[in-house]
């Protein structure tokens, strides 16, 4: 199978390291969601990534449900989420705010990349909802003493959250900074584990 996608992308990024961590072989097609949109439209007619397409020819479109897949294909014991209940429910509230997260972040990049005059009231909303996401997510890990969002072994939420505060941290420093030291310890403690240092890219935005 392989991923289509550049490593830049947080949503990407957390397909491919859960990839890796699982131990499943993939094949990487690094292409733009820009520059290679003609190529992303034959497996994916929203030319959005990450795009995962297996043996068969099935393509698997966007990271929750490529990881849902790989959930089923690994086993629950494998799996990096519980099965149920309110682990499970509590892990898909972390993984969701990290991904509104980093929604918000790309959003706000394109706003400034793509536009000649950015708008002042679509940037002022994006500030606040990435500051207000980042607030919680900090409220929240620093109430845990475990190494991970939910215990000793790593799961989705925690590098969902990694993924973004990296993509964040590089788009927008001045949103994510020394008010959140809970958060930098985590992302610090992830990117540390060799899948992290092997799936990574340099922020290269669009120019307009």
């Amino acid at each position: 199978m392989f991923l289509i996608g550049q490593y830049d992308s947080p949503f990407v990024r957390r397909t491919a390291i859960a990839l890796r961590l699982y131990g499943l072989p993939f094949e990487h097609k690094p292409w733009s969601t820009f520059g290679d949109a003609e190529k992303v439209a034959a497996y994916n007619p929203v030319r959005r990534v990450p795009t995962l397409v297996l043996d068969d020819g099935e393509a698997l479109i966007e990271s929750g449900a490529i990881l849902d897949y790989l959930d089923e294909l690994v086993g629950p014991e494998k799996a990096m989420i519980a099965r149920s209940g309110a682990e499970r429910r509590k892990h898909l509230r972390i993984t969701a705010l990290a991904t509104g997260l980093a929604d918000k972040a790309v959003s706000l990049i394109y706003e400034r990349v793509l536009r000649k005059e950015q708008l002042k009231l679509w940037v002022e909303r994006c500030e606040a909802q990435i500051s207000g996401v980042l607030a919680v997510l900090e409220q929240e890990r620093a109430a845990v003493e475990m190494p991970y969002w939910l215990g000793n072994r790593i799961g989705h939420a925690d590098i969902a959250v990694a993924c973004a505060l990296r993509f964040t941290g590089e788009a927008h420093p001045h949103l994510f900074d020394a008010r959140y030291p809970a958060l930098k310890a985590h992302a610090a403690r992830c990117e540390a584990l060799p899948p992290f240092q092997e799936i990574v890219q340099p922020l290269a935005p669009p120019s307009g």
